[in-house]
């Protein structure tokens, strides 16, 4: 009986993460409004609910794609961690390639749809990605000063706020729709921005 109850779970976890697979390749897309459960049960080939019995709604749905793609960024990130790298510019790089890779899938649809018909999961969005920041900048901050890379007239903590900051007013539906930006072209040009005047001035790059 044992036997058959793992069995039982390792199938219906299955399920659920190709559920959850499927639902993120469209919600990131086309936007959380125009993929509808049909829609998803249609690609999956299974019954609604069967889909349902895995997720009571959409938005719970939406919540499990959500924390899936944070739990995937925060892999990555800590996988650069750990690496040994020879610097803190080839640190830099590495998370500045992680965030364009990882904010490539995400179109403006989708941050607007999420803000406008799941504000709670919005504000979750804005809060996991403020801590990410928070954790890993600020460890990297921390090595640079050591290594004379990060400039020590701007406390590392301030440094921080502006990057949050700007990445709060610019990677919005509203601001990427104003700029024609996509969150990955406006995140990465946050960072750079931010990150490059945060550094000495004899590491920063020539133009």
């Amino acid at each position: 009986m044992a036997r058959v109850q793992v069995h039982k779970e390792a199938v219906g976890e299955a399920v659920r993460k190709r559920i959850v697979a499927d639902a993120r390749a469209r919600f990131f897309v086309h936007g959380f409004r125009r993929v509808t459960m049909d829609d998803l049960a249609a690609e999956l080939g299974m019954s609604k609910k069967t889909l349902y019995a895995h997720f009571p709604s959409k938005t719970a749905l939406l919540q499990a794609v959500i924390v899936d793609k944070f739990q995937e960024v925060e892999a990555n990130f800590q996988r650069i961690g750990a690496q040994s790298l020879p610097d803190f510019l080839a640190n830099l790089e590495q998370l500045l390639a992680c965030v364009q890779h990882n904010t490539e899938e995400i179109h403006p649809p989708f941050i607007r749809d999420v803000q406008r018909e799941a504000p709670e999961l919005f504000k979750l969005v804005e809060e996991r990605r403020r801590a990410m920041i928070h954790r890993h900048f600020n460890k990297l901050f921390k090595e640079g000063r050591k290594a004379g890379t990060v400039r020590k007239d701007v406390p590392a903590d301030l440094i921080i706020e502006i990057l949050l900051g700007a990445t709060q007013s610019i990677v919005n539906p509203e601001k990427l729709m104003q700029l024609h930006l996509t969150p990955k072209t406006a995140f990465t040009a946050v960072l750079r921005v931010v990150l490059e005047g945060a550094l000495t001035r004899s590491r920063r790059p020539q133009p």
